[in-house]
């Protein structure tokens, strides 16, 4: 049963990757207001986005089929932190009541990365994938 759920955590948090990097080749100006809104302004070149997208889509190829796993989960968790760092107003105050502008539908990135953690620290468990050896 294990096996299985580190399955599934790879495949939707993967898949998650790929999405977002698919978002950032076919809707740059989204990309775009996305830095500007919660990254500072930070990578909102085009062709930054479109090399970050295709570098954010293939190491989601990478975490889905459980290759590399040694450096790809960690990147993994950082690319998430990195996320939850850009919405945090929205993780500590969903609703706004003390914080501006906050989003209760950005709460699920602290879970998505809990999920990316705890891909992580049990990759060794990790038996379905296309490398099948312990990660250590």
């Amino acid at each position: 049963m294990r096996a299985g759920a580190l399955l599934l955590l790879r495949v939707t948090l993967g898949g998650l990757l790929i999405w977002w990097g698919l978002d950032k080749l076919v809707q740059v100006e989204h990309g775009v207001a996305v830095a500007e809104q919660f990254y500072w302004g930070v990578g909102t070149g085009q062709l930054w986005l479109r090399v970050a997208g295709v570098l954010e889509m293939l190491l989601g190829a990478l975490v889905v089929v459980g290759l590399g796993r040694r450096w790809a989960y960690p990147a993994l968790v950082v690319l998430t932190g990195v996320t939850l760092l850009g919405v945090w107003r929205s993780v500590l105050d969903p609703w706004g009541w003390v914080l501006a502008d906050t989003n209760v539908l950005f709460y699920p990135s602290v879970i998505v990365w809990a999920a990316s953690v705890v891909l992580w620290t049990f990759r060794d468990d990790d038996r379905l994938t296309f490398d099948r050896r312990p990660a250590a």
